[in-house]
């Protein structure tokens, strides 16, 4: 059974924990700082931000604040739709650094394959691992056609997918080839933003274990050997997000949770754009 210690090693060597904070909607100011400093109190060693939800500098000052050793913290960030492109790629990676007052950040995604510079964008994140600013380099919110679309230009197999995950959006046929290819799976939207809470099948499972319905959701992608990154601000919640090292889902928990309809909860979908280079 993994534990809060656990870590995964990515295709380029880099060891990543396999649970932690989700950051998104984590409005900057003191009280994100608050939030991630106790999280940071409590044992979490991954950290995921991004360019976009506008907390790097929180991130940075927090780890600052923590007394926990640079080196145990696992950061990943994600370059924003708008700094695709070779040098504006370079810039915007810079420009995290300078926020979060950090030498490197261990892995940088591209957020989403929206654009026709994702080649170029990837290229950049590369150049900037050699340059050891960035230590492993990753997308997210990518499907299948945006991965063939890296490897047919030539480049490394990504270290990382992160795609939305949970027992409401499986994505099987893309996780399938994610592990084909050797590529880890970091699934975001763990507990589908509280939009299936009222599941009959959730609550009967959550009573037989004894656990709260978003603690069986967070060990459903533990147990699918998922990187997992609930998010939330609230540190009670923070805390019991934790809490889902002692115990595993049945083979009957997971054939029920198997039969679940799947839903996307984020607002758009772009694992289903077209690959535009």
């Amino acid at each position: 059974m993994s534990s809060l210690e656990s870590v995964i090693e990515l295709n380029d060597g880099v060891k990543i924990p396999n649970f932690g904070l989700g950051l998104y909607l984590l409005e900057s100011g003191s009280a994100a700082e608050l939030s991630l400093l106790y999280a940071l109190k409590i044992g979490y060693k991954l950290l995921d931000t991004a360019q976009f939800y506008q907390n790097e500098a929180d991130v940075g000052r927090a780890i600052k604040k923590s007394g926990v050793d640079r080196k145990s913290i696992c950061v990943v960030s994600k370059v924003w739709d708008t700094n695709h492109g070779y040098e504006a790629t370079v810039k915007s990676v810079k420009n995290s650094l300078s926020l979060f007052q950090l030498d490197y950040v261990d892995i940088f995604l591209i957020h989403s394959p929206v654009s026709g510079s994702n080649v170029e964008t990837y290229k950049a994140l590369l150049d900037l691992k050699k340059e050891g600013l960035i230590k492993s380099v990753g997308v997210s919110n990518f499907g299948i056609q945006h991965l063939k679309g890296l490897e047919e230009a030539g480049l490394p197999t990504p270290s990382i997918n992160q795609i939305e995950l949970h027992p409401f959006c499986k994505r099987e046929k893309l996780v399938n080839y994610c592990r084909e290819k050797g590529i880890c799976v970091m699934g975001y939207c763990p507990i589908a933003r509280g939009k299936c809470f009222n599941d009959p099948d959730l609550i009967n499972i959550a009573k037989e274990h004894n656990k709260s319905v978003a603690q069986v959701m967070i060990r459903w992608s533990l147990d699918k050997g998922f990187v997992t990154i609930p998010k939330s601000s609230n540190t009670k919640r923070i805390q019991e997000n934790m809490e889902v090292f002692d115990f595993k889902l049945t083979e009957e928990n997971h054939r029920i949770l198997a039969g679940k309809p799947d839903n996307s909860v984020v607002s758009r979908d772009p694992t289903t754009l077209p690959w535009e280079g």
